[in-house]
């Protein structure tokens, strides 16, 4: 199976989509929106509208990005062996959407997802062939395979962007030179590279990122600290992060963002809600050419019971990720300004106290 998963890789790697471009790509800066989590229907409930219902209220915020990107915590397709040997239960989950499902992500302006990340094979090769399949009829690109680089065009930038798990199926974030080879890999095929991870532990009490490796029911779940900032040192841009289900703070490190969590995004009656569970966000980022971060914002949201998202006009998720900011990373805590704007790079002093 390894071996084709490696040639998905390979294919995608020559691959060039183009992303629509905005004012800011034509004056040489580009915007990334990246959501967290996001289910769009499985046993636990299938949403109405091929899950439109569930990215309609921040369809607008994905489409004025250059380039949008997701989390796709599933598969997409019929049938198949669930990891979980029948109906779901304890503490084993298998997510599955009809292939139809796909084609709101790029209704909602979501130009890739990552599927480095626990439920990629929920339902084994077959089910990631056919998500791979459902997606590339959608027109949404994917990537999280081992060696796999897909690069997007937004104006005459290029863009790659992997993804990094702790699964076999996915690029490993814990085999340094696996990592620095394929960074680099990306750097020489675009201008800018975006690193996506999927590690953690997850829970409500998981908001902050610790030293060191992290664990969730039995698994190794990756140290993000450290392989957040080797990517960076081996030529990343821009760092995203998924997994512990909760927002976590964001971090400046050599003038380039890493965001370890955005939370859920969205999922149908799949995610626990409530409390700190309930926060959720978009963070769009804006690079200078050089992939420096000149700015951005952060849409705080709020998910109801089902799992829907709904703009969030208390700004609570702000509000926390700046507190788990600060605590976290201290001086190197990225700050926002009022209405969730990122602090520009320069004399105002992005990522000072």
């Amino acid at each position: 199976m390894r071996a084709w998963w490696r040639a998905v890789g390979l294919v995608a790697a020559a691959a060039g989509a183009f992303a629509a471009v905005s004012p800011a790509a034509a004056a040489g800066r580009l915007t990334i929106t990246w959501g967290g989590d996001l289910v769009l229907g499985s046993s636990y409930g299938l949403p109405p509208e091929r899950g439109w219902p569930q990215l309609a209220p921040v369809a607008g915020v994905l489409r004025a990005a250059d380039v949008a990107a997701v989390n796709y915590e599933g598969t997409f397709g019929s049938g198949g062996a669930s990891k979980c040997g029948g109906p779901s239960g304890g503490d084993c989950f298998a997510f599955q959407a009809p292939a139809g499902n796909a084609r709101t992500l790029a209704r909602a302006g979501v130009d890739i997802v990552n599927q480095a990340n626990n439920h990629a094979f929920d339902f084994g090769p077959s089910g990631a062939r056919s998500t791979r399949a459902a997606l590339a009829d959608a027109g949404v690109r994917v990537t999280g395979f081992p060696g796999e680089v897909q690069v997007i065009r937004a104006g005459a930038t290029r863009i790659a962007f992997v993804g990094f798990s702790t699964y076999p199926w996915s690029a490993p974030m814990s085999d340094d030179g696996e990592v620095v080879t394929l960074v680099r890999a990306a750097a020489r095929a675009a201008d800018l590279v975006v690193v996506f991870f999927h590690a953690g532990a997850e829970g409500a009490d998981k908001l902050h990122v610790p030293f060191g490796r992290e664990h969730a029911f039995g698994e190794d779940r990756g140290d993000s600290r450290r392989f957040a900032r080797l990517a960076v040192d081996a030529g990343a841009d821009l760092v995203l992060g998924s997994g512990p289900h909760v927002l976590r703070g964001m971090e400046l490190y050599k003038r380039r963002l890493i965001a370890y969590s955005l939370g859920n995004l969205s999922g149908w009656r799949n995610f626990g809600t409530g409390g700190t569970l309930s926060y959720s966000a978009l963070l769009t980022a804006e690079l200078a050419p050089g992939g420096r971060l000149t700015g951005g914002r952060v849409t705080s949201l709020l998910l109801d019971g089902v799992g829907v998202p709904r703009r969030d006009r208390a700004r609570g998720a702000e509000r926390l990720m700046r507190g788990l900011s600060r605590s976290d990373f201290g001086a190197a805590g990225v700050w926002f300004a009022r209405l969730g704007t990122l602090l520009p790079i320069g004399d105002t002093g992005l990522g000072r106290p």
